[in-house]
């Protein structure tokens, strides 16, 4: 009777357990057509959307304490079709903007951070040191405040884990840096003199890379259950991070194999000076380049080394156009715009092309879920304009930057195809009568001027 209890307790046991079982979906490289990822689904997902430096951390002004409204934000993005964006971190106690050649430059305070100010003693801001070994929970309480209300929008979220640029070129940057030895009680083994700054993001001084990977091991085990994830290495570190960089990769990728989830890890332009090469060397999953190659331009096709998530930060800083969003959408690769949102940071006097810029990343969203994505390569011999995402004889969408007119090679296909028009700059449909297989198709858009969008899908 006895062995017949614990045999049953055991089966409600069992039972409950496989009841709670949360079964995880993070995105993995797709191996059908491993310019996008993927999730269990095997659909390809693309990835689109525009991020804001304040999205994680505050950045308070002396005169304006207000916070930044994160549920304003979330809704703001969806409002725009976007699935996906960067939560910026600042490794720096402050951000003076003037290094931005800011037309309202002001010099920003910034909390949280990821450790405590315990003290004993003072920092150079006036406020108690910071202990390295220490956590300030508040910071990563947020951080996973913020993920997961991403991920019940549907975002997905590239987590910022280091930033490089503030370290190079904001005034004063390296005495506001939290590692600086006059603002912790830890003896990194850093000198304080200038040049010892870049030092930080590189692997010179163990004791700096072991305070490193402790954090990194928080943050993963703080998100790891949430599906939503990518992580970023750093934002535009110097060209000698490059050996620290892969071994933050292969740290994560190795720490996370514990964890049990596993998420996509990039890394990004590295600045002045860094190769795009050195990204596609990298042992992450994806990458940012820079404009060198034609990534600003004329984006070369994305071969499927890398999932490409090409990001205006890195090719203008702020800026960025249209025609650049449609021809990288149809050369293969993810997008991302760094948007100065509601100028509360970084002053804009016009905002229209940014609001521009943030529809049609929702547009070229809208088409990747349109079609067949995974089964789509770029395939811009097939089109005059050399913009063209194809499943060849099933679904094609051509860009045309400036022409009226568009050829479109289908000598080799059969079968009927449905013909609509998009325009980027109204957000317009059209449809027009179908063409038939079998020859080449001269194409005018019934836009007349401006850019346009052609999709062709088999009947």
């Amino acid at each position: 009777m006895k062995s017949k209890v614990l045999i049953f307790l055991f089966a409600i046991g069992f039972f409950l357990i496989s009841c709670n079982k949360v079964e995880h979906n993070p995105l993995k490289v797709s191996t059908i057509n491993p310019r996008y990822f993927t999730d269990a689904s095997g659909k390809a997902i693309y990835l689109t959307g525009s991020h804001t430096w304040n999205n994680l951390v505050d950045m308070i002004e002396e005169n304006n304490p207000a916070p930044f409204d994160y549920k304003a934000y979330l809704d703001f993005l969806k409002g725009y079709n976007h699935n996906f964006y960067r939560l910026w971190s600042w490794e720096l106690l402050n951000w003076d903007t003037n290094a931005n050649k800011d037309k309202k430059p002001e010099n920003y305070k910034i909390n949280p951070h990821p450790w405590l100010r315990s003290g004993p003693g003072i920092a150079i801001d006036g406020e108690p040191a910071f202990d390295l070994t220490k956590f300030n929970e508040s910071y990563f309480e947020r951080l996973r405040e913020r993920v997961e209300k991403a991920q019940k929008y549907g975002f997905y979220v590239s987590i910022m884990l280091f930033e490089g640029w503030g370290i190079q070129f904001s005034p004063d940057a390296y005495s506001k840096h939290p590692f600086y030895p006059m603002n912790n009680i830890n003896n990194l083994g850093l000198d304080t003199a200038e040049t010892a700054r870049l030092e930080i993001h590189e692997l010179k001084h163990r004791r700096v890379v072991e305070i490193q990977e402790i954090y990194v091991k928080k943050v993963l085990e703080t998100v790891n259950d949430l599906d939503n994830v990518l992580c970023e290495i750093s934002n535009e570190n110097h060209p000698l991070s490059t050996e620290w960089q892969y071994h933050m990769i292969r740290f994560i990728k190795d720490y996370e194999k514990l964890l049990g989830n596993q998420h996509p890890v990039g890394m990004t332009f590295q600045y002045k000076g860094g190769s795009n090469q050195v990204l596609f060397d990298s042992p992450a999953d994806w990458i940012s380049p820079n404009n060198a190659d034609g990534y600003r331009d004329n984006p070369p096709a994305s071969d499927g080394r890398k999932v490409i998530i090409t990001d205006t930060d890195h090719l203008w800083g702020i800026g960025g156009n249209i025609d650049w969003v449609w021809k990288s959408f149809l050369r293969g690769m993810n997008i991302l715009f760094m948007d100065p949102y509601n100028g509360s940071v970084l002053f804009q006097d016009d905002l229209d092309w940014a609001k521009s810029m943030c529809k049609n990343l929702g547009y070229t969203r809208h088409f990747a879920d349109k079609v067949d994505l995974i089964n789509m390569v770029p395939s811009g011999n097939l089109s005059s304009t050399n913009y063209c995402l194809a499943n060849i004889g099933k679904e094609y969408i051509v860009y045309l930057p400036t022409d009226t007119t568009a050829s479109l090679d289908l000598k080799d296909v059969s079968g009927k195809f449905k013909v609509e028009w998009f325009d980027p700059s109204s957000g317009a449909s059209v449809e027009r009568e179908d063409v038939q297989g079998g020859s080449d198709h001269l194409f005018n858009s019934p836009f007349h001027s401006g850019s346009a969008v052609l999709y062709l899908k088999k009947e």
